[in-house]
């Protein structure tokens, strides 16, 4: 055994007793639906930042997408992370924060389809986006065990389905014992390990290249003064990962989910500098990392350069201590993630589709008992997913495209009727509808184009329309934005009854302290 899995397995074990711990802790604050499923309406700033944060920044984004749009962009990828900061973070908080919660409560939605059927009279667009939602975030959760392997390979000397089962175990006894809580407790402590974790492999690797002048020089020469200029060699496609990978995140449902749950005003403040400082030194400190990838040998495979290799590559020779770290860090960055998806998935399934299904109403311990079992479902079906597409459908392009795709159909279909539905009083039934199917529809066009079964080669427009899901994904986000207002426009027969009585939780009037408002 080397030394650096001397060091990782205590820490492992530590860390594994802790979240549990954390999980039976928090069995009192699920006792209903309500309390597991949002930490009943009461969760402070902190916890709340960092639920968002971690559930934003997986291990996908430090393992994959740090190396390939480094590799891609060189230095200037650190413009996705600050993109990720103040318009994923920064502008989601002050944009949807408060009104989310307000009118969340007002309705008494707990989940986004819920959101829907409520806010827009439609029982049709609940199940509608409950589908989209169960369709899309198993593949989705899928990913997240991506580039478990590669790391976890570099210090023991075990399977990939081992390391899958494992973390995959781990996060369903802490979320099907503790719910939202536990989860939010839980993702405070992840987040402090990826802060730690990336503050500590940025300083490792920078002084193991000489410092950031000669780290930047040296990757000049090797890789082309273009990798260190302000904007990289594709401005154009820079920009479209910075809209994808933060404007997307205002339709998730995991994302949006966290501020349905915070406590009050002051939390939604405080909630927001803190998220914004956490995805700063995150998101910004794993493509800053990433863009020093061409510095290393990456690994090849049939002609093209495996993205998910390239920080491992960067790591590997780094003191034992700080290798051992990054594996907590993934591992923290996979399981926070994970457990927001799972938790989303399975509230909205058995919420929204199973409850409602049912002839009869059932009690709080009833409904915790299906919420219990989707979770445990969710999880079991990623986890064969990630291992059949490590093992049997390792050569398949379909999983990877299907993955892609499911950021952009739920940002796509979600985002614009989200958003118009906290503020536009205009916003119709017809409106939420076009803009599910446009979301859905350009995605599914998008994955029949990656498996070969449709060509747009030959039509200059949707060659690049469709050039990747990253592109397909904004256009789905943007043309839903342009859509909606133009759609209601002319279907105003099917605004939804009592609008001003939904919009009136906005008028309350609270009593508030001079420090807030001078009045």
């Amino acid at each position: 055994m080397n030394n650096t899995a001397l060091i990782t397995i205590p820490m492992l074990i530590f860390f594994f007793g802790l979240m549990i711990g954390v999980g039976l802790y928090c069995r009192k604050n699920s006792t209903n639906v309500d309390g597991f499923v949002l930490g009943g309406r009461n969760v402070g700033p902190w916890l709340t930042a960092f639920a968002f944060g971690t559930s934003y920044f997986s291990a996908v984004i430090f393992v994959g997408y740090a190396g390939q749009f480094g590799w891609n962009f060189g230095l200037a990828s650190t413009w996705i992370g600050l993109g990720n900061a103040f318009i994923g973070s920064l502008l989601a908080w002050a944009v949807l924060g408060r009104r989310t919660r307000v009118m969340t409560q007002h309705l008494g939605s707990k989940t986004m389809p819920d959101f829907f059927e409520k806010r827009y009279d439609s029982k049709k667009l609940k199940v509608i986006a409950s589908f989209i939602v169960f369709i899309f975030l198993i593949p989705y959760t899928a990913s997240l065990y991506n580039g478990l392997s590669s790391l976890f390979n570099n210090v023991f000397n075990i399977d990939y389905w081992v390391i899958v089962a494992v973390m995959s175990v781990l996060t369903g006894v802490y979320v099907i014992f503790g719910g939202y809580m536990a989860t939010a407790i839980n993702d405070f402590i992840q987040g402090i390990i990826m802060i730690a974790g990336i503050i500590a492999v940025i300083a490792s690797v920078l002084t193991k290249n000489g410092g950031f002048s000669a780290a930047a020089e040296s990757l000049g020469i090797k890789a082309g003064s273009e990798y260190t200029s302000i904007f990289g060699p594709n401005p154009v496609f820079l920009f479209i990962v910075i809209m994808l990978t933060s404007l997307g995140t205002w339709g998730l449902p995991q994302m949006v989910g966290k501020f349905y749950s915070i406590k009050n005003e002051d939390a939604i403040k405080k909630g927001t500098v803190i998220s914004t400082v956490f995805a700063v030194i995150v998101a910004g400190g794993c493509y800053f990392l990433g863009g020093f990838g061409r510095l290393y040998e990456p690994v090849i495979k049939n002609g093209k350069v495996l993205f998910d290799s390239i920080i491992p590559t960067m790591i590997k020779d780094l003191p034992s201590v700080i290798v051992a770290l990054v594996i907590v860090l993934v591992l923290s960055a996979s399981m926070s993630t994970l457990s927001s998806l799972v938790l989303t998935s399975a509230s909205t399934l058995t919420l929204d589709v199973v409850k409602p299904a049912l002839k009869k109403e059932i009690g709080e311990k009833k409904s915790l008992l299906i919420l219990r079992l989707f979770i445990a479902f969710f999880i079991i079906v990623s986890a064969v997913i990630a291992i059949l597409k490590d093992s049997i459908w390792s050569d398949s392009v379909f999983i990877p495209q299907m993955m892609g795709v499911s950021w952009g159909a739920l940002a796509g279909a979600f985002l614009a009727p989200f958003l118009y539905g906290l503020y536009s009083k205009k916003t119709t039934k017809a409106a939420v509808l076009s803009s599910f199917i446009f979301g859905v529809g350009l995605e599914i066009i998008q994955l029949l184009i990656g498996v070969g079964l449709i060509n747009v080669s030959g039509i200059p427009v949707l060659s690049f329309v469709f050039a990747n899901s990253l592109y397909s994904g904004v256009f789905a986000m943007v043309g839903g934005l342009v859509l909606v207002p133009v759609i209601s426009a002319f279907t105003q027969k099917t605004l939804p009854k009592n609008i001003e009585e939904k919009f009136s939780c906005y008028d309350h009037t609270v009593v508030t302290s001079k420090k807030d408002s001078l009045g």
